[in-house]
């Protein structure tokens, strides 16, 4: 395996965090949701977008890499773009474990039961494909996670 596959490895697996053997989505996502927890005072609204798109382009990369070294369409082992699909979900949560978990729980749902358009995004054989339909996940879970944010809180 040369190095431009390990490094991709690394980033893709979300420093191996993929290679765990039950749910390396869910897990990825958990990742994903505690390290939001705790950066997220720290940073404004805009530069989390940033950071998450940049994270996206990097995704991409790096799974274009692992799809052709692995000989595999969509590896279950390369979680950055759960990574992505879940920062979605999390942009304009407010900052309370309460609203994280449900923007993790609607990520998830949307993530493993894939309706419409999240399939579509899934049946990409690509590395964009592979971000795309935890992106389109997350799209949804930020609109459910602040459809009932507005109706709980007005």
């Amino acid at each position: 395996m040369n190095v431009q596959v390990k490094i991709a490895e690394f980033i893709g697996t979300t420093a191996f965090i993929g290679r765990l053997p039950y749910a390396p989505g869910t897990w990825g996502s958990a990742a994903a949701l505690l390290v939001w927890y705790f950066i997220v005072p720290f940073i404004e609204s805009p530069l989390f977008l940033l950071i998450t798109l940049a994270l996206f382009f990097v995704g991409v990369a790096v799974s274009d890499i692992l799809i052709e070294a692995w000989d595999d369409d969509d590896p279950s082992a390369i979680v950055i773009d759960e990574w992505v699909g879940q920062w979605i979900a999390l942009w304009l949560a407010p900052h309370s474990i309460i609203w994280g978990l449900m923007a993790f729980f609607w990520f998830r749902l949307f993530d493993i039961l894939k309706p419409g358009p999240v399939q579509l995004m899934d049946d990409m054989k690509s590395g964009v494909g592979v971000m795309l339909d935890d992106v389109v996940a997350g799209i949804f879970a930020l609109f459910i996670t602040q459809s009932i944010h507005y109706f709980w809180t007005t």
